[in-house]
């Protein structure tokens, strides 16, 4: 059994705190380890479990590789997608990849992002829904449906003899329905809330893809061929994969296929899809309230407070949600959190950089966070790690001040080399072609002061990098490719 990862998602529901460049699967949100790490550990359940195969954006190479570590987990493969076309042709370029390098075995799709409380019935339902994919079966991981819910699409399950014990088949796939409607399928008790967590074997989903949206087999098999090699890593073609329908798993096979069966599992599941959900699944004080960082209360009940650098403090308030970042604060009813994506595509429509990414901004040397803006200067608070550096690289339109903090800076401008400590600085004029790097083997900590007629990250022509992110000749001109 090879689980299949997908970690693409965007996570906008949970905004400002999950952002494109860092989505909510790499945040710590209800363990001191991230919802990505969470479900990497859980694995470690079922002995026949093989390393994981991994389909994440390459935006995010850097911040998964990371995490990976961080939990001791090599996968068989990270599949790097240029941009999303969702769960469909996500898990058939997975599967072509799987069959490519002769393992026909059995694919336990997950998303990155799922709580799972009780491992032990987590393990339970896998092991009746193994045995089913391994007839053929088609299996999807249904959650009783306890509580009428609006945001969760439903499935109505049948009993048939053909099937082992507890697995049933799916009669059909109901969108999201009205409160009435949900409150229906509660009281009936043959529907499931759909967790978007499958079983099957790989050869089986693709002879039903072929057969039931042959667009997405056919653009994924060419895609997967144009694609690049990086070691046991695979670099989706851009120009192949935008092309290929945009479609998810239920669509393009699930609701299609007569193979299609539910396994139930009551083990805590929560998709963590909303601030709301976020509450459900925290200890609360007396007064029903979740909280999280610099916070205090007065009269305030059953309300979310997520504070991650000011003090909060909410006075006779309930039902409400505020969460605090560097750069944005979001206050919401709790009723009305679904509308949090909505403000998303506002933000987006204006252009907001507060949608993309947040003021502290990872990369695989470390990470920089802005700490003041104006016309024509920015103040970066930068951080290398031991042994790391940054591509050599030169600015067409600022000049930038280094000012060391603590560590030691191997700094490179032009054909000289040198070393700064703390409380030394140096200066880099525009269009010199210079590098930062940490020699030492504690972090380094800079301040780097720009000033200049255009600050955009943009404004960057990079020569040479360790971490493959540039592909212009190795030589000091202008004709390098800015990235």
């Amino acid at each position: 059994m090879i689980p299949v990862i997908l970690s693409g998602g965007s996570g906008s529901r949970l905004w400002p705190l999950s952002r494109k460049m860092y989505p909510k699967q790499f945040l710590a949100l209800t363990s001191e380890k991230t919802l990505f790490q969470e479900t990497i550990s859980r694995l470690a359940c079922e002995e026949r479990m093989q390393q994981p195969l991994i389909v994440c954006n390459i935006e995010h190479r850097y911040i998964v590789e990371e995490q990976l570590k961080a939990v001791k987990c090599k996968p068989q493969s990270l599949i790097m997608e240029p941009f999303g076309r969702n769960t469909a042709p996500a898990v058939a370029i997975a599967a072509m990849k799987l069959l490519a390098d002769g393992k026909d075995e059995l694919m336990l799709v997950l998303p990155a992002d799922h709580v799972i409380e009780d491992i032990d019935a987590f393990k339970a339902s896998l092991n009746s829904a193994t045995e089913a994919a391994e007839k053929g079966e088609m299996v999807l991981f249904g959650i009783p449906a306890v509580r009428p819910e609006t945001g969760y699409g439903y499935i109505k399950a049948t009993h048939s003899a053909n099937l082992p014990e507890g697995v049933n088949h799916v009669e059909r796939f109901v969108e999201k329905p009205d409160a009435i409607r949900a409150t229906q399928y509660v009281e009936s008790g043959d529907y499931y809330w759909n967790s978007g967590i499958f079983i099957f074997r790989a050869s089986r989903f693709l002879e039903e893809l072929k057969l039931h949206d042959p667009d997405i087999y056919d653009t994924c098999l060419l895609t997967l061929e144009r694609s690049q090699a990086d070691g046991d890593h695979i670099i989706i073609d851009r120009n192949s994969f935008a092309v290929c329908p945009d479609n998810s798993i239920d669509y393009a096979v699930m609701e299609k296929t007569t193979r299609a069966c539910v396994v139930p599992m009551s083990a805590g599941w929560n998709d963590v899809g909303s601030w709301s959900a976020i509450w459900d699944v925290h200890d609360k004080d007396s007064e029903g309230n979740v909280t999280k960082g610099d916070v205090v209360l007065h009269e305030a009940r059953n309300c979310l407070v997520h504070s991650t650098n000011k003090l909060v403090s909410l006075i006779g308030i309930e039902d409400v949600v505020v969460v605090e970042t560097k750069d944005a604060v979001m206050i919401a009813h709790k009723d009305r959190v679904q509308d949090v994506k909505k403000l998303v595509n506002k933000l987006e429509e204006q252009g907001r950089q507060e949608v993309k990414s947040h003021l502290e901004v990872f990369r695989p040397w470390g990470s920089y966070d802005s700490v003041d803006m104006g016309q024509r200067f920015q103040v970066k608070r930068i951080t290398v790690k031991p042994g790391a550096q940054l591509s050599l690289q030169m600015h067409h339109h600022r000049a930038e001040h280094w000012i060391v903090v603590s560590g030691t800076a191997q700094v490179t401008c032009d054909d000289k080399t040198f070393l700064l400590t703390e409380n030394q600085s140096t200066y880099l004029p525009m269009t010199s072609v210079h590098r930062l790097a940490n020699p030492g083997k504690v972090p380094l900590e800079i301040i780097e002061v720009q000033s200049g007629g255009y600050l955009g990250e943009d404004d960057i022509v990079r020569y040479e990098d360790v971490y493959g992110r540039v592909d212009a000749p190795q030589t000091k001109s202008t004709n390098a490719v800015a990235r």
